[in-house]
């Protein structure tokens, strides 16, 4: 079986979707997330003095362990009137210390002439001379032919120039980049087929953009025609209309082309990964994504609910479970506890689906989610939840209340005050605390008010704050959702809360990040 190798490039292309702007602390977890699904690449981003996360990115990622994947610096290749020796992106990518370096280089003649201006012949020696110094420091250099397609439409000859420039500088694999997305599957498969005849030697590997709505579609046309390497985003994430989305890509070659990329066992967890990513990018998650989404197998009509119960095929062209996700029956609200389970193995290891405890919190989860709560990000909150329903907690402490004041004096700079009455081994604790916000001001007061009973709250830091607003089914109210990463220094929760009002929605998120530490720390 033939395997197409998959190049994410979620952290980089997908962190120019308008929406998105990933921190440091989001892109190493994504990568960690990618890197459990099972994907060959990670582009980590541009490493050069004026983008400071994407430095720092490969220098903390050299810490971290990575199982599956190869991390990938981008850049581009040298620049007009110098060498590669003295180029200072080079550089950066060799410092980058990746272990796997993609540039990209021109390959459409009007880029070369009217964009960069410069000659045809000098565009082709930056091609080659780039890579070829790459090589020297780095053993695998993939080239991203830009605008390839748009350029072999305008003067095949030159594109592939351009291609033959890179794979006499050494290119490990030639990538095939539909930048402006605007190509259709025929004449996209045609010249992919083009390429691999002139280069029959080489890995051809494909980019795509959805500007036209073809990015899949294209993707697949390519590897019908003997494309090994796909490049594309979670979610199909990325500027204007976005990239090639690789849960579709990556579904769609398991179950449908006869073709390998992450394997069978990897895909249970592409529906994870999918809800994952948004959740950390704070955005809305596309209920109707193929194969990921959560309509992607929900049934609302009669006739298809009576047929999929008879049959699932009937209604359904695979199975939701083999790409991690669940079946919807709306009219009866009937779905799997699969997911919960493996959830519920973290506390409870020898737990399994005839559990009648897995039904109870199945139950209550899909209560939580119909009132705006997400747990892929706040595996916290849900692990109180369910020993919670188990009957397994204990409550370590009491709120007894709380008062949040916001003042803004003169001009100057708004002030945030939070006072609170808590009860905790057998006392009444009143205090208040100043903070930078309302959040952080409630953060400040009940860890004054705990840290002498439990001072372990000390190691207790807030990492990451992310506010969405849901949608109120009326379309009269809006709910927001408040979700928390906290970190004691050596491990990371997420919790969340959900109100119509934000500091309770932020309150809720915050108790459960402080209860979550008791817990772990008392094994309660």
């Amino acid at each position: 079986m033939s395997q197409i190798k998959i190049y994410d490039t979620t952290l980089r292309d997908g962190n120019q979707d308008r929406n998105i702007s990933f921190s440091l602390e989001d892109k190493i977890i994504i990568a960690q997330k990618l890197d459990e699904l099972g994907v060959h690449y990670i582009e980590g981003g541009w490493p050069n003095a004026s983008n400071p996360t994407d430095l720092e990115f490969f220098k903390q990622i050299k810490d971290i362990e990575i199982k599956n994947a190869k991390i990938a610096a981008f850049g581009s290749t040298r620049g007009l009137n110098t060498t590669a020796e003295n180029d200072p992106i080079l550089r950066s990518l060799i410092e980058s210390e990746a272990e796997v370096i993609t540039i990209f280089g021109k390959t459409w003649d009007l880029h070369v002439t009217d964009i960069i201006k410069t000659t045809l012949e000098e565009n082709l020696a930056m091609i080659e001379e780039s890579i070829a110094y790459l090589k020297k420091y780095c053993g695998e250099v993939i080239f991203d032919a830009e605008h390839f397609f748009d350029g072999y439409r305008s003067n095949p000859d030159y594109a592939l120039a351009a291609l033959g420039a890179a794979v006499k500088g050494g290119a490990d694999c030639l990538v095939l980049c539909d930048t402006n997305g605007g190509l259709m599957p025929t004449e996209y498969a045609q010249i992919v087929s083009a390429v691999i005849e002139a280069y029959p030697n080489s890995e051809i590997g494909l980019h795509n953009h959805n500007d036209s709505g073809c990015a899949v579609a294209n993707a697949i046309a390519g590897f019908e025609v003997g494309a090994t390497h796909v490049q594309g985003t979670i979610n199909g994430i990325g500027e204007r209309c976005g990239n090639a989305d690789l849960c579709t890509i990556i579904a769609n070659i398991e179950l449908k082309l006869g073709k390998e990329s992450i394997g069978k066992e990897s895909l249970k967890k592409l529906t994870e990964a999918s809800l994952f990513v948004n959740e950390v990018a704070n955005i809305q998650h596309n209920s109707h994504l193929p194969y990921v989404g959560q309509a992607a197998f929900a049934h609302k009509g009669g006739a298809h609910i009576d047929g999929v119960l008879k049959k699932s095929i009937s209604f359904e062209h695979v199975e939701p479970e083999v790409v991690g996700n669940e079946r919807t029956l709306i009219l009866s609200d009937q779905s799997g506890g699969a997911t919960i389970v493996e959830k519920l193995k973290k506390i409870y290891p020898d737990i399994d689906k005839s559990d009648p405890i897995v039904k109870e919190i199945l139950f209550k989860v899909k209560e939580m989610e119909s009132q705006g709560y997400q747990f892929e990000v706040a595996d916290g909150s849900f692990q109180l939840l369910a020993k919670k329903i188990k009957g397994d907690y204990t409550e370590p402490f009491n709120i007894q209340g709380y008062r949040v004041i916001e003042e803004k004096r003169n001009g100057g700079e708004p002030y945030s005050e939070a006072t609170i009455k808590v009860f905790a081994n057998d006392k009444i604790v009143h205090t208040a605390a100043e903070g930078d916000g309302p959040v952080n001001a409630l953060d400040n007061a009940i860890r004054k008010a705990l840290t002498k009973f439990y001072p372990q709250l000390a190691e207790v830091h807030l990492k990451n704050f992310k506010v969405i607003v849901i949608e109120g089914d009326s379309g009269t109210s809006s709910k927001v959702r408040v979700t928390i990463e906290t970190s004691d220094g050596n491990e990371v929760w997420g919790t969340v809360g959900v109100s119509e009002n934000i500091i309770e929605a932020s309150w809720i998120a915050l108790i459960d990040s402080i209860n979550y530490k008791l817990m772990k720390e008392t094994n309660n």
